[in-house]
């Protein structure tokens, strides 16, 4: 067997030759493009365009998510997102009064949109489906198992009254947090509504893949109740539905799963991927944070060797980059997203580390996005280039089972003469590197791989970045090597450290 080092060191999937090389797979949640479009009238054709966009760049798979709670399809067993909702009554009507005053106008105008989209006879999916196709890029089709957008609001109108009418069916009654008013699938009830929504997709699209998102909202089960085989069974069901629409479609149907970052939280939290891919259920495995964040410490290794090697595994970028829990970014933001250069560098070190492809979810062409979209199309066409400038960031794991104790590298309060060190996933061999540090006090000594920086010198904040001056540091030729890279950082007076990075 290979040992991490070695396993560090292997060939890559990188490449930077011309013409695109099909490395990603993106996702578009369910009400994005309702919510920006809602002020047009749109046609097949404009909404045909919106695929062009993808076309002959690193995409290789649309993922098309079709419901949060409700389902932006009108489905005959849920809620879609304007059941109940009076096109003729403006923004103060009775399905909109749970909503904040400043927030109801423009609720009115998307749900208003996705009615009069509907009343038109214009799906989305089944325009795009086909377009996806024609450009040469696979179509999926993605359901959220346990999507709790807004449950703080018991009234607000995107719950189902599924949901809403079954509080016995929520995996942690006895409380009241986001993640405790999920749906429990120990509850065969639960299980049922879920795979009827499923069968309706199937019936009513021909995609390529069907997703299972697991990770919206990520918690299914009861603390101390998490058994695996129940969602094991689960995707025996639904493998043998897909296989049933293979027969009747005439083409193969995968079916991917969005998953925690790790295989033992992911267990634990009741999902066996492991399992899944070994008894061929999915094809398609993405481990990823939840939200708040990118995980840059993902052991997509040690998923590599788990998932057999007919199984795709995707790394899954979400769009934040941010350092610790509760962390400000640069211009005192609470959330901060990935710069391109942020996003290429986890792209880059997972594909070296053995991922096959680059998940990238909510980076879509507006609102949810890039904090600076007019980077959007190298994004889609430049992500995995590896002679491009690139940032390693050390960031946090956001989603732990029950009784799991968080481990966060970020802040750190040094006093005079301690250390700590960073190992940072770097993927190939960094060139003119450099080291960059958030700093409450820059008297410090930096050493990367036991050789010491030049002093360092104050930058202009950088996007994403602390909330504090940022120090950078040049690393001296010859001391990187392929697959990681270990920062030391020795506080001469005191100091907290609330950033740490690796830039080419």
């Amino acid at each position: 067997m290979l040992s991490r080092r070695q396993l560090l060191a292997a060939p890559a999937i990188l490449a930077a030759a011309p013409g695109p090389t099909r490395l990603l797979t993106l996702n578009e949640d369910a009400n994005h493009f309702f919510v920006n479009r809602r002020k047009q009238r749109l046609t097949r054709e404009s909404i045909r365009q919106w695929v062009d966009p993808y076309a002959n760049t690193q995409v290789a798979e649309l993922v098309l998510n079709v419901n949060a709670m409700r389902s932006s399809f009108p489905s005959k067993h849920r809620e879609a997102w304007w059941t109940g909702f009076d096109p003729a009554s403006g923004a103060q009507q009775p399905f909109l009064k749970p909503l904040p005053e400043s927030a109801r106008q423009t609720w009115y105008e998307w749900i208003r949109f996705a009615w009069q989209m509907n009343e038109d006879k214009l799906d989305l999916y089944e325009i795009w489906i086909p377009e996806i196709r024609r450009q040469k890029m696979s179509p999926w089709i993605s359901v959220r198992m346990n999507d709790l957008h807004e449950v703080d609001k018991e009234d607000h109108p995107m719950h189902t009254a599924f949901w809403r009418d079954n509080k016995q069916y929520r995996r942690v009654p006895y409380r009241g947090e986001q993640r405790d008013k999920a749906l429990d699938y120990s509850q065969k009830a639960v299980r049922d509504y879920y795979f009827r929504y499923i069968e309706e997709v199937c019936e009513r699209y021909d995609f390529d893949t069907l997703e299972l998102d697991w990770m919206r909202f990520g918690f299914h089960f009861r603390p101390g109740h998490e058994d695996p085989k129940i969602l094991t069974v689960y995707h025996t069901e639904v493998r043998k539905l897909l296989n049933l629409w293979q027969r009747k479609r005439g083409h193969k149907i995968g079916l991917a799963v969005r998953v925690p970052s790790t295989p033992r939280t992911s267990k634990r939290l009741g999902m066996d991927a492991e399992a899944w891919a070994q008894l061929n259920l999915v094809n398609y495995v993405t481990p990823t944070n939840f939200w708040r964040t990118v995980d840059n410490n993902m052991p997509i290794d040690e998923w590599r060797k788990l998932l057999p090697k007919s199984t795709t595994l995707a790394a899954g970028l979400e769009l934040g980059c941010n350092a610790f829990q509760g962390s400000t970014g640069t211009g005192n933001k609470a959330y901060q997203s990935n710069s391109i250069e942020t996003a290429r560098g986890s792209a880059i070190a997972y594909l070296h580390m053995g991922a096959s492809k680059i998940y990238l979810f909510n980076y879509m062409d507006s609102d949810t996005a890039l904090d600076d979209n007019t980077k959007y199309s190298e994004l889609l066409t430049q992500l995995t280039d590896p002679t491009k400038p690139r940032r390693h960031v050390v960031t946090y794991k956001d989603t732990w089972a029950p009784g799991e104790v968080p481990n966060h590298a970020l802040p750190v309060k040094l006093e005079p003469n301690t250390w700590r060190a960073f190992r940072l996933l770097t993927g190939p061999n960094p060139s003119n590197a450099k080291v960059r540090l958030g700093l409450t006090n820059p008297s410090v000594k930096v050493r990367v791989n036991n050789a010491e920086t030049s002093p360092g010198q104050q930058i202009e904040l950088v996007h994403p970045g602390p909330n504090t001056n940022v120090y950078e540091y040049s690393v001296p030729a010859n001391t990187l090597e392929q697959g990681e890279t270990v920062i030391e950082v020795t506080a001469q007076a005191a100091t907290r450290i609330e950033w740490v990075e690796l830039a080419t």
